[in-house]
């Protein structure tokens, strides 16, 4: 026993996405601070989103509480998250193809997770109830994840084609990135098709959690080459805009709904200072480069 070249580029592909995907959100998340923007409803506004409304609106409302919820922000990042909720409601034909796509990917996130609980149960705990119906779960998670995804994908890849409007702003790098996350969903239903069961997936993964001490499976050479092909996804994801999950963070949390008050001393405050301190980097007929925003404000007549 011991691990195989092909073993080790599945470890080499999970390392670099996890290091690459930690330094953009560690990049990202010492950014200064974002242009306040203050638009409501704000999901976390107790007794006010629903409405539209803000503390803002209250008399002296810089000498009062604020009163936020949790909840109505877990509220509206799931319906985001798991519905892709602003798509749905402002742009209900391309819905209809990127939901299949995105749920189909989360099913797939799932189907790798469960492999490797079922791997864990396998080497290291052994509960055999549990481990029944994460099998259960595997072929589920799989089945319909591999063919949402496909469907999505297609259309995705046809709507980008046949659509003037989007081709217009479809870069060449977003048809290779459809592309190759096709040709990777071909090939793994290709090798579904001839181990329906997922066992080779599941004794694949099995070898993979135990770094060596259980031998992996015999794979044909087409699982082989999706293996290869799933291991350069990994490693290409962070490095493209397919990587928007770590931003869609920023953006809700940092842009679209930071409403925290600018008082007097507080740390926001701070932040402002050292934000109009920079200096501009590029000009305007209204500012001017090389000037800070301070400055550039103070002679706007």
């Amino acid at each position: 026993m011991g691990i195989s070249a092909l073993q080790l580029s599945s470890y080499v592909a999970f390392a670099v996405f996890v290091i690459v995907v930690a330094a953009k959100w560690r990049k990202w998340a010492s950014m200064p601070l974002h242009l306040r923007w203050e638009l409501y409803p704000v999901p976390h506004e107790a007794g006010k989103h629903h409405y539209g409304g803000s503390y803002l609106e209250e008399v002296d409302w810089w000498k009062k509480p604020r009163h936020t919820t949790l909840a109505g922000e877990l509220k509206d990042m799931l319906a985001e998250m798991l519905f892709i909720k602003r798509v749905y409601v402002y742009k209900r034909p391309l819905w209809w193809l990127t939901y299949p796509f995105h749920a189909g990917i989360y099913l797939i996130l799932v189907w790798f997770a469960l492999l490797v609980v079922h791997g864990i149960l396998n080497v290291y705990v052994s509960i055999p109830a549990l481990d029944s119906i994460v099998k259960v779960l595997i072929q589920i998670t799989g089945t319909i994840g591999i063919i949402a995804a496909t469907l999505g994908c297609l259309g995705l890849l046809f709507r980008r084609l046949s659509d003037s409007a989007m081709k217009k702003y479809s870069s060449g790098v977003e048809y290779f990135n459809l592309l190759f996350i096709l040709v990777v969903l071909l090939t793994g239903i290709a090798v579904w098709m001839n181990d329906t069961s997922f066992e080779n997936a599941m004794a694949y993964m099995t070898a993979l959690v135990s770094f060596g001490s259980v031998e992996a499976p015999q794979l044909s050479q087409l699982a082989q080459f999706h293996v290869v092909l799933m291991a350069l996804l990994w490693m290409y994801i962070p490095f493209t805009k397919m990587s928007h999950f770590v931003g869609k963070y920023f953006t809700f949390h940092k842009v679209l709904w930071e409403d925290e008050p600018n008082l007097r001393g507080s740390k926001l405050e701070a932040k402002v200072r050292e934000a109009v301190r920079q200096r501009m980097p590029w000009s305007a007929p209204h500012l001017k480069k090389g000037k800070t925003w301070l400055e550039n404000a103070a002679e706007v007549e």
